[in-house]
């Protein structure tokens, strides 16, 4: 008998996971392949080449004003679509309207305005603002930190998979090193309540998942900066208590700054 054949979409992020790409990086893409498939009247992208992808990304850089950042990533969704789930090579030099390019710089706070931010916050949400300033880290990267990325004796901290899918090392201040071990000593008490209740477990990139089934409940692979609920994962059902978002830092950013 045979299997029913997978639908797109689920095609889509299987070929995403197993190249290890990032949640974040999943959703985008699956997002963006969506709406290119609605802007066509829901045909199939296998119907489709060059000049359907010209016309949606022309499409979102006239009629939707959208960043050049963000038709790059729509075309690179696309082209993962056709190269390596369809294996439909798209052999025409795609031609299409391009976005523009923001004139504006990016708002970089000076010394005196990061103090006047860590004074109005406190607890957790200080500590990250403290790494993202000390040691130079992205907000995606910090959230996503887990125990055994920080070495306090080497006073430095592993970036794992940041931005361009690199590793990287980056400096541990030394004025956070004891707020952030009496940080992790109430981590571990949730770890430990959460274990006791019969979950502990955290998501681990797909193919240690598969390497180490059970890894996803030690200590060292633990989030730094975990939620504060347990969460059931969308595709297996697990619960598992995932990091703390990066939403919630830029609010909270925001805020002192919106006030100043």
């Amino acid at each position: 008998m045979n299997s029913k054949p997978k639908k797109l979409l689920e095609r889509v992020r299987e070929t995403i996971r197993l190249k290890q790409y990032s949640q974040k990086t999943e959703q985008a893409y699956l997002n963006w392949i969506k709406q290119y498939i609605l802007f066509h009247g829901k045909k199939h992208p296998q119907d489709m080449a060059a000049p359907e992808v010209e016309a949606f990304l022309t499409y979102l850089a006239v009629d939707r004003n959208v960043a050049a950042s963000t038709q790059n990533q729509a075309l690179s969704a696309i082209l993962f679509l056709y190269r390596e789930v369809l294996q439909i090579p798209i052999e025409t030099r795609i031609q299409f309207v391009g976005a523009k390019k923001p004139k504006r710089l990016p708002v970089v706070l000076t010394k005196s305005e990061v103090q006047q931010i860590l004074v109005r916050l406190s607890g957790e949400i200080k500590l990250i603002v403290q790494l993202l300033y000390g040691s130079g880290l992205r907000v995606n990267e910090t959230v996503r930190l887990r125990v055994k990325d920080v070495d306090f004796e080497q006073r430095q901290i592993i970036v794992r998979d940041g931005k361009g899918a690199q590793d990287r090392i980056s400096m541990l201040p030394e004025s956070i090193l004891e707020p952030l071990k009496s940080h992790l000593v109430n981590v571990e008490d949730i770890y430990q309540q959460d274990l006791r209740n019969g979950f502990g477990r955290v998501e681990l990139p797909k193919a240690l998942s598969r390497k180490y089934p059970n890894a996803d409940r030690e200590w060292i692979w633990q989030f730094i900066f975990p939620s504060k609920i347990l969460s059931e994962g969308k595709v297996d059902g697990i619960v598992r208590r995932y990091h703390i978002s990066p939403a919630t830092v830029q609010k909270a950013v925001r805020s002192p700054l919106d006030s100043t």
